[in-house]
Parts: C-alpha cells; sequence; structure tokens
C-alpha cells in the first residue's frame, strides 16, 4: 500500500498560483498544436515505490505511461527495474513534423536516470545515456531550437545537487547529440515537487533561464557564436518569476 497520494498535475498548478517558482515554465518552440493523427495526451499511470529515490519530496514514481492518440489510448509499461521520475511527460515536437513526442526523465535501479523520448508508437526513439548510478537524477529545463541550427536541442542539469552541469542535447536523423556542457548552475532543491525555471524568449532570442549552483544568482545561457551565460540579478522566488515573464 502507497504511503502517500503521488504528484498530481493539481499540486503543480497550485505552486505555480502561490507564486512560488515556476514549474518547467516554457517549451517554446518545440510544441505545436496536436494534429490528429498524433499524441494529443499524456500522462503517468501506476504509481510504485519500488525506487524509493524521494528527490521529489515522496517515494512514489511511474511505473507506465499513457498515450492519447485518435482518442484510443496506448500504454507503455516500464519493466520492474525502472520508473519514471518525474513530475509530468511533455509533449514536444522534436523532429519538426507537426507531430508532438514525449519527452521524460526514466531511472533504472542501478544506474540511475535518463532524458528519454518516445514517439505515438511507444518506441522509445532516444535516449541520453543513464548517469551510471543508483539514485542519480536529472532536472529538465526545456526544449527549443536554442542556437538557430533548425533542430530542436534539450537542455537539463545533471544531478542538480550534485553535480551541478548543465547539459545541451540536439536532436537530428533520429538521435540525440551532446553539443553543450556548463559547470555551476542548478533548478532544483532535494525533496521539493516543482523545478524552477526554464525558457524564456524575451524579444533577444531564447534563454535558458537557472540559478547558480549556490542559490544566489538567476542565470540566463544562451547561445550567440557559443553559449554565453549572464547573471540576470539575486535569486528569490518572485525575482524568478519576474525573470521568467520578461519583467526583471
Amino acid at each position: 500500500m502507497l504511503s502517500k497520494a503521488p504528484r498530481l498535475p493539481t499540486r503543480l498548478r497550485r505552486v505555480q498560483v502561490r507564486g512560488a517558482v515556476l514549474v518547467m515554465c516554457t517549451w517554446l518552440a518545440g510544441i505545436t498544436p496536436a494534429v490528429a493523427d498524433g499524441i494529443t495526451h499524456a500522462r503517468f499511470t501506476d504509481p510504485t515505490t519500488r525506487y524509493a529515490h524521494g528527490v521529489l519530496g515522496d517515494t512514489i514514481e511511474y511505473g507506465a505511461l499513457e498515450l492519447t492518440i485518435q482518442g484510443k489510448t496506448l500504454r507503455i509499461q516500464l519493466p520492474h527495474d525502472r520508473v519514471f521520475e518525474d513530475l509530468q511527460p511533455r509533449l514536444v515536437d522534436m523532429d519538426l513534423d507537426g507531430s508532438s513526442e514525449v519527452i521524460v526523465v526514466e531511472s533504472q535501479d542501478s544506474t540511475g536516470a535518463q532524458l528519454a523520448i518516445y514517439d505515438s508508437t511507444g518506441d522509445k526513439i532516444a535516449a541520453t545515456p543513464h548517469i551510471g548510478t543508483r539514485f542519480r537524477w536529472l532536472a529538465p529545463i526545456g526544449a527549443a531550437d536554442l542556437d538557430g541550427d533548425g533542430h530542436i536541442e534539450i537542455a537539463y542539469i545533471d544531478r542538480p545537487h550534485l553535480a551541478k552541469m548543465l547539459r545541451i542535447w540536439r536532436f537530428q536523423n533520429g538521435g540525440l547529440t551532446e553539443i553543450a556542457t556548463l559547470p555551476g548552475l542548478t533548478n532544483h532543491r532535494i525533496g521539493q515537487d516543482f523545478i524552477t525555471g526554464g525558457i524564456r524568449d524575451c524579444g533577444r532570442g531564447l534563454e535558458l533561464i537557472v540559478v547558480s549552483a549556490d542559490w544566489h544568482q538567476i542565470v540566463s545561457v544562451s547561445y550567440l557564436q557559443g553559449w554565453t551565460t549572464e547573471v540576470l540579478t539575486s535569486f528569490n522566488p518572485q525575482t524568478m518569476k519576474q525573470a521568467l515573464n520578461c519583467s526583471d
């Protein structure tokens, strides 16, 4: 019997309404309107305590992913040594064909988390390597064409409580290739059931909005003939909300 109710989207919305930090604020250019023959909805099911990491505030993760396609449900059941260690699935048009894929964080019992992409057939079409150790996690930031090359990139923080490393991966030709690594950044504290920051566009191009490793400053990461970082302001929930709303 589960000891605590699983994380639900309503919990995430309550965090946003309170004006704390925004959850996966913006995914921007990877998102397209759902098409009739594509994925229109995705949700995690089968709550389980078999991978009791507890990084997101409880020991409950998910054993299955359900996709809604043309009004029908496709169920992706993970083997017993894996869970979806995540807040919610994200619909993103990774190959820019007008139909969304699903981005999730998937963790394996002995090798930890990886970022994975599933398509409308239920196949895992691409994934980053697992971090390599049990109870090691990654926190997604967002997905968009971050460098203007015509391909979608995905950004996340690798081990936001330990390594605090920003990693950026490009999706191209059906696979993921790491294109940038920047140290000293984070977007999550142990036990929080939300992720801090996201992607914004304030008229000067796309920016990843994250936090310095010591949680003192809000940092913007963008591409201009190379990946650059800029300190925007000191960090607190209100200044983060302002930064994501381009009112910093």
